[in-house]
């Protein structure tokens, strides 16, 4: 037991000092933003406090928060300073909600504004920035929220349960993951949308709506039909989501506008679909799936055996 508590205790204090190390480095990357463009842009008046405030978001209230825990690793009260921590964890959460914002606006900003754009390209050349630019810097609070959710587990993996620090420990973990699923969940929605969007500008016309509330994208891939009469084998692009799946074709190659987009065939809704495996349960050549619909048959194949393996499980995931 003994043995077990000063192992413990040595990964501890390893942890406990790498947490102190890296937090140091991580204020002097917020420091050199607040003061080379925070600071001086809110004294020179360059964007509106409005532009801003969208910008940098709670940047000052991270700093600040993370100054706080680092005077308390310093002094090794790590229970009570993370504890503290822990209040301030939802910035992260409202940080990441206003990146993309901050991204669009900041592009927006070095576009139209010809002051802001040389004084960044100034602040950029300054030895302290090391050639990163501000958009290098601007995802850096989200990167610290993983490595904090990886340096409390391992400090509380390293604790005594029957100590008071142990309590604070797991409640700092569980703070930490819930936050980082807030952001998971947001990165998540918003990768969701760029796919939908990407698959409603690639079917011409406006007659298929992709875009609809709720919806997820799951996968998309050619995969041949197989007829109900012996006609020759259909090449269609598939594209499914949570709902329903699509079926196109190309357009033609020589047509003036949508040369390089799909025509929708048909909208199959996946609430009253059951999927089976034909043939494609051996080693054998590709498989063969049999979607079946209240009023029609699907049969589809393809002659590579993991592609028709990987449609099965993501079909019959989507209908579950």
């Amino acid at each position: 037991v003994e043995d077990q508590r000063a192992r413990w205790e040595r990964k501890r204090s390893r942890t406990a000092k790498e947490l102190l190390e890296t937090e140091h480095k991580y204020l002097e990357q917020l420091d050199l933003v607040l003061t080379y463009f925070v600071t001086i842009l809110k004294a020179k008046g360059t964007l509106k406090p409005a532009v801003l405030e969208t910008i940098f978001g709670p940047l000052e209230s991270l700093y600040s928060a993370s100054h706080v825990l680092s005077l308390h690793l310093e002094k090794g009260n790590l229970g009570p300073g993370l504890e503290n921590f822990c209040q301030s964890l939802d910035l992260y959460g409202h940080y990441a909600e206003n990146l993309e914002q901050a991204n669009k606006t900041l592009k927006e900003q070095l576009r139209i504004n010809k002051s802001f754009r040389r004084f960044k390209k100034l602040q950029e050349t300054r030895p302290q920035f090391q050639g990163r630019e501000l958009e290098d810097l601007l995802p850096l609070p989200l990167q610290r929220l993983h490595q904090y959710k990886h340096f409390f587990r391992d400090l509380l993996e390293n604790t005594s349960p029957d100590t008071a620090e142990y309590q604070k420990l797991t409640k700092a973990v569980k703070s930490v993951s819930e936050v980082s699923q807030w952001v998971q969940d947001i990165f998540d929605k918003r990768e969701n949308s760029l796919q939908i969007l990407r698959v409603q500008k690639l079917l011409k016309g406006q007659k298929t709506q992709v875009l609809t509330p709720g919806r997820w994208y799951i996968r998309e891939g050619w995969l041949l039909v197989v007829p109900s009469k012996g006609e020759e084998l259909k090449r269609r692009m598939f594209f499914l989501f949570s709902d329903i799946l699509i079926a196109a074709k190309p357009c033609h190659p020589l047509h003036l506008l949508n040369s390089n987009k799909l025509s929708c065939q048909a909208v199959y809704p996946l609430h009253q679909c059951s999927v089976d495996k034909v043939f494609g349960h051996t080693q054998s050549q590709g498989g063969l799936l049999s979607l079946s619909f209240p009023h029609k048959t699907l049969l589809l194949m393809s002659s590579n055996q993991q592609e028709i393996h990987d449609w099965y499980r993501s079909l019959t995931a989507a209908v579950r």
